[in-house]
């Protein structure tokens, strides 16, 4: 996604949350956060040392680019990547719950 910051800037971070989910932040401003219409909530896998929505907030749909798909290097971790969320990362509820 292009970074809400620096929009000449393309991030990689994983998909945590779609709107209307309740996430349970890590340092961000608020504790809990609702994801608003047309936002998503992004981070990256090394919590505390990544530029992502614990830091900016949620981040707007107009703003994501493209899908990581692959691993491709180093080519020893070469792999198709499976769409998982780490279990303590799953959003609280959905707001139709």
């Amino acid at each position: 996604l292009r970074s809400p910051r620096n929009p000449e800037q393309k991030i990689i971070k994983r998909v945590i949350a779609l709107e209307g989910d309740i996430i349970k932040t890590i340092g961000y401003k608020k504790k809990y956060v609702k994801v608003p219409h047309g936002h998503i909530w992004v981070e990256g896998d090394h919590h505390g040392h990544s530029f992502d929505s614990n830091a900016f907030g949620p981040v707007s749909l107009g703003l994501l680019h493209a899908r990581a798909t692959h691993i491709l290097w180093p080519p020893h971790r070469w792999q198709k990547l499976q769409p998982a969320l780490p279990p303590e990362r799953k959003p609280l509820r959905k707001e139709q719950e």
